[in-house]
C-alpha cells in the first residue's frame, strides 16, 4: 500500500488479549523488550519510503513497552535520514500499579463472564491493560506526529483517530464517529477483509498469495472499501459484510470506547470493481464504561499428541488415551482441566462433530491430544514421559512427533469493566534530529 497505492495514512494493528500478556512476560525478562517486533521491521523496509510520500503511520504495536519502540524508531530515522518526523506516542493504558488504589475507591473487577472470584487473582496479575479510544491518538495528530505509537487502542480508534482529524469531526458526533468505527473496522483485519478467511466463495479470491489490504476511502457523506492495484484478493459486497459482522455481538448496540454503533440498517453495496460503498451506519452516545483485560498466572499446562494409522485409528486413539488416563490416577494427578480430543475428527468441532461409527471407523489417521491444566509445574511433569513410550507400549500404528513436551505456564484472562474516569493517558511527541 506505501508502494502503490495514493493512502495518507496507514494503520496497523498487532495486538490481542493474549499478545499483550506474552509481551509483559518478555518484558519482565528483558526490560527493553515488550512490543512488536514485526513492526520494527517493517518500518525498516518502508519507513522512509512512508515519511518521504507524507503517508502518517499509527499503530498499537509499542505493546507493554511503548518507549522501548519509540527509542528503536529514533535510531532508525536517524539512521535511515529521517529527519524532522515527529514520532507521537501514548502512555497510561497499563494499570496494574493502580490496581490497590482502585480496589480501595470501590473499583470491584467484575469478571465480565461472571466467572471467578478478583481475590482469587489479584496477587497473580501480569498486566492490565485498558481499551481506549481515540482521544489520545487524536491529540498527537494534532501536535504534528507523523507516526503514533499506542498500547492498547482498540483497533477500530487507530482507524477513526486521522478520519476525525481531518475531517474535523466533533467528539460527540455519534452518527459520523460510527462511520468511521465501521470504516476501521473493515480494515482492521488486513488480509481478512478483502478475501482472506472468506466463507462465502473462497476459491473465487484472485492472487491469495499476493493478498491486498482494504483501504477506506472517506468523505463526509459515505465511504469506499478498495484495495491497493496490482494486487490480490476481492473487494465485494459478500466479502465486506463478512468483516461488517464479525466481532458484532448487537448489530443495533456494537459497543467501542468511542461510540455505541448501530449497523442493523447499514446497507453496503456493489460500486464499481473492488469498491463497495458503506451507508447508513448510526451512533449513539458512547458507554461510561471502558474494558480492562488482565492477564493472570493460571497454572501450568502441557499438551501431547499422537497420531494413529489406518486401520481403525480413531479406536487405536481413544485406546493409547484410556491408557494414559490410567497411568495418571496412578500418578495421582491432581488437574485443573484434562481436555482429550482427535485431530482429523473432533478437535475443532467438539461435541457438535459428527461421530457416526460407520463413517469414522475406516478414517485414514488420527492425532490423539491431550491437554492438562494443573497448578504446579512437578503435577504438569507427570504427564511427560508416558507419551513416547506409548509407540512401542500401547495399541499398533502410533508416531510420536514434535519431540517431548514441555510444560508452559498458563496465561489466564479477566476481562472486566472500569469507570472511563480511572484512567489518565496521555500524550507525548519526540522529533527525529
Amino acid at each position: 500500500m506505501v508502494r502503490r497505492s495514493n493512502i495518507n495514512y496507514l494503520a496497523c494493528d498487532y495486538l490481542a488479549e493474549l499478545t499483550l500478556s506474552i509481551m509483559a512476560r518478555q518484558k519482565l525478562k528483558n526490560p527493553k523488550a515488550g512490543y512488536a517486533r514485526d513492526f520494527l521491521e517493517m518500518m525498516r523496509i518502508c519507513g522512509k519510503e512512508a515519511f518521504d510520500k507524507h503517508i502518517k503511520v499509527l499503530t498499537n504495536a509499542g505493546g507493554m513497552n511503548i518507549e522501548g519502540m519509540v527509542s528503536e524508531l529514533k535510531k532508525l530515522g536517524q539512521e535511515q535520514g529521517m529527519h524532522g518526523m515527529k514520532i507521537g506516542y501514548v502512555l497510561g493504558d497499563e494499570i496494574s500499579a493502580e490496581i490497590p488504589r482502585l480496589l480501595a475507591e470501590g473499583v470491584t473487577f467484575d469478571n465480565m463472564d461472571d466467572i471467578g472470584d478478583f481475590n482469587e487473582v489479584k496477587d497473580k496479575i501480569f498486566n492490565a491493560n485498558v481499551y481506549f479510544g481515540h482521544e489520545p491518538t487524536l491529540s498527537c495528530l494534532k501536535e504534528g506526529a507523523d507516526m503514533v505509537i499506542t498500547g492498547r487502542s482498540t483497533d477500530s480508534a487507530l482507524f477513526l483517530s486521522p478520519i476525525m482529524y481531518e475531517l474535523g469531526w466533533a467528539e460527540d458526533d455519534w452518527n459520523n464517529l460510527a462511520r468511521g468505527i465501521m470504516a476501521g473496522h473493515l480494515l482492521e483485519c488486513g488480509g481478512q477483509g478483502a478475501g482472506g478467511n472468506y466463507e462465502y466463495d473462497w476459491r473465487s479470491v484472485p492472487r491469495m498469495d499476493e493478498l491486498g489490504f482494504p483501504i477506506a476511502e472517506v468523505s463526509a457523506d459515505d465511504f469506499v472499501i478498495t484495495k491497493a492495484p496490482d494486487c490480490g484478493g476481492i473487494i465485494c459486497e459478500q466479502s465486506c459484510k463478512e468483516q461488517f459482522l464479525y466481532e458484532v455481538h448487537d448489530p443495533a448496540n456494537y459497543l467501542t470506547p468511542d461510540v455505541n454503533v448501530d449497523i442493523s440498517n447499514a446497507a453496503l453495496t456493489q460500486a464499481g470493481e473492488n469498491r463497495v460503498r458503506v451507508s447508513n451506519v448510526k451512533g449513539k452516545k458512547r458507554p461510561d464504561m471502558l474494558k480492562l483485560s488482565m492477564g493472570y498466572h493460571a497454572g501450568y499446562k502441557v499438551a501431547v499428541m499422537l497420531s494413529f494409522a489406518w486401520p481403525d485409528a480413531y479406536e487405536k486413539a481413544q485406546y493409547a488415551a484410556d491408557i494414559l488416563m490410567k497411568k495418571m490416577k496412578r500418578k495421582g494427578l491432581k488437574a485443573e482441566e484434562i481436555h482429550i480430543d482427535y485431530i482429523g475428527l473432533n478437535a475443532l468441532h467438539l461435541n457438535v462433530a459428527e461421530m457416526d461409527p460407520d463413517k469414522i471407523k475406516d478414517m485414514n489417521e488420527v492425532v490423539m491430544r491431550i491437554a492438562i491444566r494443573t497448578l504446579t509445574k512437578d503435577e504438569a511433569m507427570k504427564i511427560v514421559p508416558e507419551v513416547s513410550p506409548l509407540q512401542l507400549n500401547g495399541p499398533p500404528g502410533a508416531s510420536f512427533f514434535g519431540g517431548r513436551a514441555k510444560v508452559q505456564e498458563v496465561i489466564g484472562l479477566w476481562p472486566t469493566l472500569i469507570p472511563r474516569d480511572a484512567v489518565k493517558l496521555t500524550s507525548h511527541i519526540v522529533e527525529i534530529e
